[in-house]
């Protein structure tokens, strides 16, 4: 595993906010650094190399990039974390992944086979998945740019090669690569997400063999190999052999797209695009390793017809059948908790010449597709959509990109034979329908409760969770429960049965993007959150719930700080403009560290609101609390109110799961991420917060572990 380098005369000690420790590698386009901020966060910070810092035309497409790559849902990829195009040092800081290479652990360890190959394919179909959603191609695909993380493949650097694509030609941005890049490529004919897939198809051929399937002695005959060697694929499993084989394909107009790998490896239906939830379900399969996951007939799968609308988050095999769709029997789960990432946890980073990782900004999976709550519909995220013959990839509308590709065709002769194949099997559909019709009926009749579980995931104890994770039981109920607060005006406040706030909103759109049409709100006090999630009596816990290092989080969803609340205008700017102010003293530890700055008249009060009611009388002259608590009271007030900024001390508003959870752990830190990386995190602050003067900490706090 190659090691960190230290500087040499002339690097510099500082990127940004980075304090740079080493050097992880060089290459063509720049310099790969080893950095750390004031956080302890740690990044792979990409210098672009000083013969194109002057270039203009490079500059803005180093510029476009990063646009590119903060468009990103970094399911299986790395964050941005900072950049600077403007200075005459231009640079990318994106999250350090720990891992070795794809290629340098197979050379070490040998070719992969069984799930841990599958589990290799699954995570990075779904990073090429969730970069062709953002309507980008990477351009560079190999197993350089595939790193073996503890939480599975993380695939880095995409788009960059773009930068330096039109300044070179064919000989320059083959170099390095060349067995990895897709006929297409060498022609000079339109690049496009099929090209990322045929290098997909090389790459996890490679891993499969432990050879470099369009080898050669020189460049020519490696090109020679790539337009007319058929790579022989046979020794792979169904329905591995047949993607790769796909993906292989010389017509860009045959290969699928990634959406059509992705589920055909997770045994699903290929007729609609990969949702947010199947996105999950391939995090899921990749990263953990501790158990065996199984799949759908993938030969019946692409016989069906689709079993849900395009807008669905549950995978296709869980559940009962959408209204007006056939249902199913017989089919196994598609990528149960169990998942493994492929290959050993490596240390390090892959270090290889010229092979900086470049990710996109924040993590996870946008909210998109259903949601609904009891009380009412919840505002979901949107999801890029799946590339169509048509629309533009490489960059996004109006930024040069290539047009995406058609769906592959078949031989005039196989619609009939689908035919033949669908009315086979809806005719055998229909008998086990009215089985389970009947078997319901008599099971109703005599009194027995209908439950359906995954095999092995009874509860041991009364109230214990029925499913291995929440991820679970929402792909099979489409059910979810949230404990909330309900006395939090602007961030959880009940009204009837309803409840509303920033709290909820987030809720709302967590459930949504696990994959829930159906969320309940349950309001929870204090000390009722750790039992209700230990008990099963409650999925998750969003309620300004502080990480305590005493129940399992994850998030955080918010950096709260202590701060003050005072009138706007009122000559009070600053801390030291509270000395001799009457302060309102609610049960806060917040009173105390106004009190160990400043001395002030503390006024006692029952709660928030009575502190309300003497700051809007005038009777005190500030309120000390927590920011967006603070904010919620002020937010409904005709006054005008500011919080101080003063930032006495932070709180870390977590998501509450139940314990030993990590499947769901992940996917909600994802689906977090994606809130700040997509602005909707800020659009949620400005709507329940939007009439308080207060800067809200807008960047995403650093993710609690998942164990």
């Amino acid at each position: 595993m190659p090691q960190i380098a230290p500087l040499v005369a002339g690097d510099p000690p500082h990127l940004g906010s980075f304090r740079l420790s080493g050097r992880i590698g060089e290459g063509g386009q720049g310099i790969v650094y080893l950095g750390v901020n004031d956080e302890g966060e740690r990044a792979a910070i990409k210098l672009l190399h000083v013969k194109f810092s002057g270039d203009t035309i490079a500059r803005s497409r180093f510029a476009r990039e990063l646009k590119a790559a903060q468009r990103v849902a970094s399911f299986c990829t790395a964050r941005v974390m900072e950049a600077d195009l403007d200075g005459d040092t231009p640079y990318i800081a994106s999250e350090y992944i720990e891992g070795r290479s794809l290629r340098e652990l197979i050379e070490t360890d040998g070719p992969l086979s069984g799930t841990p190959l599958d589990r290799l394919a699954i995570g990075t179909a779904t990073a090429l998945t969730a970069i062709h959603h953002a309507h980008i191609v990477h351009r560079d695909f190999k197993p350089d740019n595939v790193l073996i993380a503890a939480d599975g493949p993380r695939v880095v650097d995409f788009g960059i090669a773009r930068i330096i694509d039109s300044t070179g030609t064919i000989t320059s941005r083959a170099i390095g690569t060349p067995a990895y890049m897709a006929p297409e490529q060498i022609a000079g004919d339109d690049v496009g997400p099929y090209t990322d897939v045929f290098s997909w198809g090389a790459t996890i051929a490679f891993a499969a063999t432990g050879q470099v399937v369009f080898e050669g002695k020189s460049i020519a005959t490696v090109l020679n190999r790539i337009l007319n060697h058929e790579v022989d694929v046979t020794m792979l499993p169904e329905p591995l052999r047949g993607v790769v084989a796909g993906a292989l394909a010389k017509a860009p107009a045959e290969r699928p797209s990634a959406d059509q790998i992705l589920l055909r490896l997770l045994g699903q239906s290929t007729g609609v695009g990969a949702s947010t939830a199947v996105l999950t379900r391939g995090v899921q399969v990749a990263g953990d390793d501790t158990t065996p996951f199984s799949r759908v007939n993938a030969r019946s799968v692409t016989d069906l017809p689709a079993r849900r609308g395009a807008g669905s988050l549950v995978p296709a095999e869980h559940g009962p059948p959408a209204q007006g769709q056939p249902g199913t029997a017989g089919q196994g789960h598609a990528g149960g908790t169990g998942q493994g990432h492929a290959g050993a946890t490596g240390q390090g980073h892959t270090g290889s010449a010229g092979q900086g990782q470049l990710g996109s900004a924040g993590h996870g999976h946008a909210g998109a597709g259903g949601g609904r709550a009891h009380e009412g519909q919840g505002a979901a995220l949107t999801t890029p959509p799946v590339p169509r013959s048509g629309d533009v990839a490489g960059g996004g509308p109006g930024e040069g990109g290539q047009p995406s590709y058609p769906a592959p065709t078949e031989p005039s002769s196989a619609p009939a034979r689908r035919r033949r194949s669908r009315w086979r099997l809806w005719a055998a559909f229909a008998g086990v329908l009215v089985l389970v019709a009947g078997a319901a009926m008599v099971a109703a009749m005599n009194g027995w409760p209908l439950a359906f579980r995954e095999q092995g995931a009874e509860p041991t104890t009364p109230g214990a969770p029925s499913y291995a994770s929440v991820v679970d039981k929402v792909a099979t109920t489409g059910r979810i429960v949230i404990g909330v607060k309900g006395d939090l005006p602007g961030v959880g406040l009940q009204n009837g049965q309803a409840f509303e706030g920033f709290d909820i909103e987030l809720a709302r759109r967590i459930a949504s993007g696990l994959g829930a049409r159906e969320t309940e709100f349950v309001r929870v006090s204090r000390d009722d959150r750790p039992a209700g999630l230990a008990q099963g009596k409650l999925d998750l816990v969003v309620a300004t719930y502080v990480i305590d290092g005493r129940t399992p989080f994850a998030g955080p969803y918010y950096l709260a700080h202590r701060d003050v609340l005072v009138r706007a205008g009122g000559g009070i700017d600053e801390l030291g403009d509270l000395a001799g102010k009457r302060v309102c003293a609610p049960s806060s530890p917040s009173v105390g560290e106004v009190q160990d700055r400043v001395k002030v008249k503390p006024v006692l009060a029952g709660n928030y609101a009575e502190c309300m009611d003497l700051l809007r009388t005038g009777k005190v002259d500030a309120v000390p609390g927590e920011d967006v608590i603070l904010a919620g009271f002020a937010n409904r007030e005709p006054l005008r109110y500011k919080i101080l900024g003063a930032k006495l001390s932070n709180e870390r508003y977590g998501v509450g799961i139940r314990p030993g959870d990590a499947a769901t752990c992940k996917a909600v830190n994802g689906i977090i991420a994606d809130l700040y990386r997509s602005g909707a995190m800020k659009e949620l602050i400005d709507q329940y917060f939007g009439k308080v003067d207060f800067k809200p900490e807008l960047r995403q706090p650093a993710m609690e572990t998942c164990g």
